[in-house]
């Protein structure tokens, strides 16, 4: 099956929220709301690791996100250690992050993944160092008036241009330890993972949770 392709903005547009534009991480706190202790160098910031996972000061619900990530060069490393790490939507579910370049059928661990529950529609990975893209369609878990959910959160992602996945749908806490109620706005968290991934270039734009139910012709 021949994957479908599409194009990507890397610059963010008027009216997005820039969580990262390569100079700090004033917009991002530890866990505990401390100063993170990942650094930033040539445009990115980069995980140092056991210092733990960074969160982003603000919080979403549905939303457009572009991000860009690179995975070191391992080449001794099997599987899950092969340059992991995770972006992990309103703290909640996570797309997994990992060198998965040469797998000839991705997996629910592999790169793209949402974590141990759904697989990439095609491996889209480039090669170990190389600079690679999210571009992410999220829509919030949609709760009823006694806080439960009753329509599970989705998502479209492409990765480098790549559509990895089509509406799908996440079927609740993928792992991790979320810092947001499920179903309330929530931050985007970057997980160290003990490995040397570097991330940029990251912006969200916040998505209204419908379109108007009316017709007022001018």
């Amino acid at each position: 099956m021949k994957a479908l392709v599409m194009s990507a903005s890397k610059n963010p547009p008027e009216g997005a929220v820039v969580l990262f534009d390569g100079k700090d991480l004033s917009n991002f706190t530890d866990r505990e709301g401390n100063p993170p202790k990942w650094k930033v160098r040539g445009g990115a910031m980069h995980v140092v690791p056991r210092t733990g996972d960074i969160v982003s000061k603000k919080r979403f619900n549905d939303f457009f996100m572009h991000l860009e990530f690179r995975c070191p060069d391992l080449p001794e490393a099997k599987g899950q250690a092969r340059g992991n790490s995770g972006v992990f939507l309103q703290s909640w579910y996570e797309i997994q992050v990992l060198d998965s370049s040469g797998a000839k059928v991705a997996g629910t661990g592999d790169c793209g993944a949402f974590y141990s529950q759904s697989a990439p529609l095609v491996n889209a990975c480039k090669p170990a160092k190389a600079w690679q893209t999210y571009d992410v369609f999220f829509r919030a878990p949609r709760m009823n008036d006694k806080g439960e959910v009753v329509e599970q959160p989705r998502a479209t992602i492409l990765q480098n241009g790549i559509v990895i996945h089509n509406n799908t749908m996440i079927k609740g806490h993928t792992g991790g330890r979320p810092v947001s109620e499920e179903g309330k706005p929530g931050p985007l968290v970057l997980q160290d993972h003990g490995d040397l991934v570097s991330f940029r270039n990251i912006w969200i734009i916040p998505l209204p949770p419908a379109g108007s139910s009316e017709y007022q012709p001018g």
